[in-house]
């Protein structure tokens, strides 16, 4: 006897009409809503506030070179105070809290 394996079987089938008639009889909110969601969720991405206020603002930082009596942990990547230094071996430095 051959077998058809392209053809949906009917209980596959009868489930998947009744979850459309489901989806299509559920309270589900409307087209319009939807897309003023979706059009809300997108003005959020162009960088503006949940209140529609554009954000231009840059932060200003000052960068403060790495003193003579500083080093960078080598697995942190924090800068410490050479008091804290725990280890030194050929270049990379290492803190204290990370060679416990």
């Amino acid at each position: 006897m051959a077998a058809d394996y392209g053809k949906v079987r009917s209980d596959v089938k009868e489930s998947q009409e009744r979850s459309l008639e489901d989806l299509q009889s559920a309270n589900a909110s409307d087209a319009r809503s939807l897309i003023a969601e979706l059009d809300e969720a997108d003005a959020l991405d162009d960088g503006l506030t949940p209140g529609g206020e554009i954000i231009s603002d840059e932060l200003i930082v000052q960068v403060i070179p790495q003193a003579a009596d500083e080093f960078t942990c080598y697995s942190c990547f924090l800068v410490r105070h050479r008091s804290q230094l725990a280890r030194e071996s050929n270049g990379p430095s290492y803190c204290s809290e990370c060679d416990g």
